[in-house]
């Protein structure tokens, strides 16, 4: 067992900028300290874990593998901490508390922004603290306990989280101006568009699960040619011509308007989706229920009350 109490958050910083910059002299300035006095550091740091950190060669460090792991860990540490000083000099400035909330971009494209600026300025002291990941990965980020609560839409499994319904959204064909499918306006079945290239947001994304299933389904393979994170990205690459993408309807049409693109409507009965908000089975936390209270309310576009005075 590692004794940790023999080294300090200096000498880990320090051991972090070494891998990062394969120089103790470079890391020795970021830390302000004497070269001397990092390489002492490093050493002491070595002995405490029994392991050396590092290769030294001619031309800088190298970390060995016990290295790689002190440095992973050592960097979440002080993302950690660093955290910690930020939530900390909120409390002095009155913001009592930070909820941690993890959403997927359809989410985000669509309906949160303005959400959650209504509720900053119904509640100044709580501070929601945003992640963006897709559905997959913020269920997963539920479970592990490294966020208050999700958003995200409806298709991984919920067992042990809390779920009620946020949202309806509707998917949509999205293609270049000119293509053959842009001249119908009926809704189309996906299957007929399996013979095209498409363009995807990445792995773990509910509509790429959607479209790899019924690409299954009608025994034909997904042409997935290019995958990325953004709904801007997609329509962009769409644009250039390089495939055909599918995308909510809602936060799609302004940028297919914008970069003049053709959208048309999916005839598959998943094309029409539901988001979930949901927390932990078991989170008693009086500000995340106030805050998923506020998002599934009847009437969210509703104008908040006055503020007392």
């Amino acid at each position: 067992m590692v004794n940790l109490a023999r080294f300090d958050f200096v000498s880990v910083r320090l051991a972090v900028a070494c891998a990062q910059t394969g120089s103790l002299t470079g890391a020795a300035r970021e830390a302000h300290l004497a070269l001397a006095a990092a390489s002492r550091r490093i050493r002491e740091l070595e002995e405490s874990l029994g392991s050396p950190l590092f290769e030294r060669h001619a031309r800088g460090l190298l970390p060995t593998a016990a290295g790689r792991v002190f440095v992973k860990h050592g960097l979440a540490l002080l993302q950690s901490l660093e955290q910690m000083d930020a939530e900390l000099a909120d409390l002095r400035q009155g913001i009592a508390r930070h909820i941690r909330l993890c959403a997927s971009t359809a989410a985000i494209n669509q309906f949160l922004p303005p959400l959650l600026a209504r509720y900053a300025a119904l509640h100044p002291q709580l501070r929601v603290d945003l992640e963006e990941q897709v559905s997959e990965a913020v269920v997963a980020t539920l479970r592990e306990g490294r966020a208050d609560l999700g958003v995200f839409v409806e298709g991984p499994d919920v067992t042990g989280l809390v779920t009620q319904v946020f949202r309806h959204d509707e998917l949509v064909l999205v293609l270049p101006r000119d293509h053959a499918l842009a001249a119908g306006t009926t809704p189309l079945p996906f299957a007929e568009a399996l013979d095209e290239d498409w363009i995807s947001l990445n792995a773990g994304a509910a509509m790429l699960q959607k479209q790899q299933q019924t690409a299954l389904a009608a025994g034909k393979p997904l042409r997935l040619r290019m995958q990325v994170r953004s709904f801007d990205a997609v329509c962009h690459l769409v644009a250039s011509g390089l495939g055909i993408a599918v995308l909510p309807a809602a936060a799609a049409l302004p940028i297919v308007r914008a970069m003049k693109l053709a959208s048309r409507p999916l005839a598959d009965d998943w094309a029409r989706r539901r988001l979930i908000v949901a927390t932990p089975a078991g989170l008693e936390d009086a500000g995340v229920a106030s805050l998923v209270s506020f998002m599934v309310e009847p009437s969210p576009t509703a104008k908040p009350p006055p503020r007392k005075r």
